[in-house]
């Protein structure tokens, strides 16, 4: 998520920008909050939080922010809620092989943000509205690609099957919540270059022998999201 703009140099790989640190003083999202009729019951009546993180976009960008809206879809699996993301392919000129939730630009055509998500969701991994049960939106988030992101928040009913767009996705796959919520997993990585100081989360996942380095704007929404389960507790 991070490029080059007003001649400051870009961040070229995240995983070599050391971990200053992790936030395992905080607690965990109690798996109770995680349970699909606790997330609806929450997003139904807790006001929306200021967000933890809101993003560099208006100090980094460089130019107005142009409104997107991505996807967090909650995958209800008997085993708990899973978080569905996707990996996008190398060779994008954007973003390569980073990892992102569904979504993208608002169209004009596009209602509102839903609308944005369910035709990138459904352009992008082959995923239909049929499956998705809106229940509410984090706050947006500003990127330094001068975005202002909205998040929305969807369950998913388990038995869907994705079609993947390969010029965009190279796979999907799914992350339990309780560990996405568990700020023990949440590392805190510190850049310091000339004209730029700046701090972005990361949360590696790992699974069959592979590691899912998930960080940048799609870590800061995951990291708001835990923060807006806290409200209200």
């Amino acid at each position: 998520m991070l490029r080059a703009m007003s001649g400051r140099p870009p961040l070229i790989n995240p995983r070599e920008v050391p971990v200053s640190g992790t936030d395992s003083h905080l607690p965990a999202a109690a798996s109770s909050w995680l349970a699909p009729e606790q997330l609806r019951l929450h997003f139904a009546q807790v006001p929306l939080a200021e967000p933890e993180r809101p993003g560099d976009g208006a100090r980094l960008a460089g130019r107005p922010l142009r409104p997107a809206a991505v996807l967090v879809p909650l995958v209800m699996r008997e085993s708990g809620v899973t978080v569905l993301l996707t990996r996008r392919t190398d060779h994008l000129r954007d973003h390569a092989g980073q990892i992102s939730f569904p979504g993208g630009r608002v169209e004009e055509a596009d209602a509102d943000a839903w609308a944005t998500t369910l035709r990138e969701a459904e352009e992008e991994i082959g995923l239909t509205s049929d499956w998705v049960e809106p229940i509410g939106q984090l706050p947006r988030y500003q990127t330094v690609t001068a975005y202002e992101v909205q998040p929305c928040v969807a369950l998913l009913r388990p038995g869907f099957s994705l079609r993947l767009d390969e010029g965009e996705v190279a796979e999907a796959f799914e992350v339990p919540l309780g560990f996405l919520m568990d700020p023990a997993r949440h590392q805190r990585h510190r850049v310091r270059l000339p004209g730029l100081d700046r701090e972005f989360l990361s949360m590696p996942w790992h699974h069959d022998g592979r590691e899912y380095f998930i960080w940048g704007a799609t870590a800061a929404m995951l990291r708001n999201l835990y923060h807006q389960l806290h409200q209200g507790r």
